[in-house]
């Protein structure tokens, strides 16, 4: 089933269905745009993993295709249906169409520091209903959110979508039409993978070291089995195979400077990747709370993201807190 087919008969009816589905296709258009690009890194004079010159709202050097992703995406959604557009590479909102009744998220392009080593980037996007004020429209918690999904990069192009109904699955096809996958994400409950940035173990606080001990002990510690590392430094890679095949990742707040609510954004990562986590069956949490009960107090707040597989973010969340050392 195509994606134009899917949105038809599985978005939610009311208010929202129409613009709704015209802001998903429109992302799927800029989507097409975007992967057709990474495939051309390197060739032909695009460089696409040099400096932008300039940075991010959050101090991040852009990447050349941060960029370009964050514009084709603003022109795919200026078609109609936002009020406006909410985006990790911009300060300020993007005021769009003040009658419209949506509000689009979006991180243009995660992962982006792997562009030249040709691992998988994407694009993650939250959909929220337009409130007061447009211009702050987007500070709701994660659990108003009508769609969410990401785009990944990589061998396929794959869109992973919910509507509040599960979490459907697609694939670029050879004539750029999102096919459906017969493939819906039920995480598995237990794993036996984590992913966590180890470089820097030194600064996690106690209540993230005891716990990672605890996984590296093995089947000789207190968990009793072994458990495999796994690290893509893209963020919708590591949610990709945990939607897949299960697993917990962590992004905690740690005792580095301007690391202590950890580093990921919430409206514009946390939010979406928890929505698709829980409505595969798993849990997603800043080590404490729900991320979708989170009241975000600024457009581009940072959050810790904890999320996975539902009994061993139950086996984190009850690990004692302890002041670091």
């Amino acid at each position: 089933m195509l994606l134009t087919h899917w949105l038809a008969t599985h978005c939610p009816a009311g208010p929202h269905f129409e613009p709704m589905t015209k802001v998903i296709a429109g992302l799927a258009k800029a989507a097409v745009q975007i992967a057709s690009h990474a495939r051309l890194n390197g060739l032909g004079g695009h460089d696409y993993g040099q400096a932008a010159g300039g940075q991010n709202s959050d101090g991040d050097a852009q990447k050349a295709l941060d960029v370009l992703a964050d514009q084709l995406i603003i022109e795919a959604l200026a078609g109609g249906g936002v009020a406006a557009y909410f985006s990790e590479e911009q300060d300020a909102t993007i005021l769009l169409d003040a009658e419209a009744g949506l509000v689009v998220a979006c991180d243009p392009l995660d992962g982006s520091s792997n562009i030249d080593t040709n691992l998988s980037v994407g694009t993650i996007f939250s959909i929220l209903p337009a409130t007061g004020d447009l211009a702050n429209a987007a500070l709701q918690p994660g659990r108003n959110q009508l769609a969410a999904g990401f785009f990944i990069y990589g061998p396929q192009t794959i869109l992973l979508l919910t509507v509040g109904k599960g979490v459907a699955t697609f694939c670029l096809d050879q004539d750029g039409q999102f096919q459906q996958l017969s493939w819906q994400p039920q995480i598995p409950e237990t794993t036996s993978e984590f992913a966590i940035n180890a470089a820097y173990q030194r600064f996690w606080p106690t209540k993230v070291q005891d716990y990672i001990a605890q996984l590296l002990a093995g089947k000789d510690g207190p968990r009793t089995r072994d458990f495999n590392m796994r690290w893509c430094a893209s963020l919708v890679a590591d949610a990709y195979r945990i939607l897949r095949r299960g697993g917990i990742f962590l992004y905690t707040g740690d005792s580095r400077p301007g690391y202590a609510e950890g580093r990921l954004r919430l409206i514009y990562e946390a939010n979406p990747i928890a929505l698709l986590v829980e409505q595969a069956g798993g849990a997603a949490s800043n080590g404490a709370d729900r991320i979708l009960d989170l009241q975000p107090d600024s457009l581009h707040q940072r959050c810790a993201l904890v999320f996975g597989s539902a009994s061993e973010m139950a086996e984190f969340t009850k690990q004692p807190e302890h002041p670091a050392r």
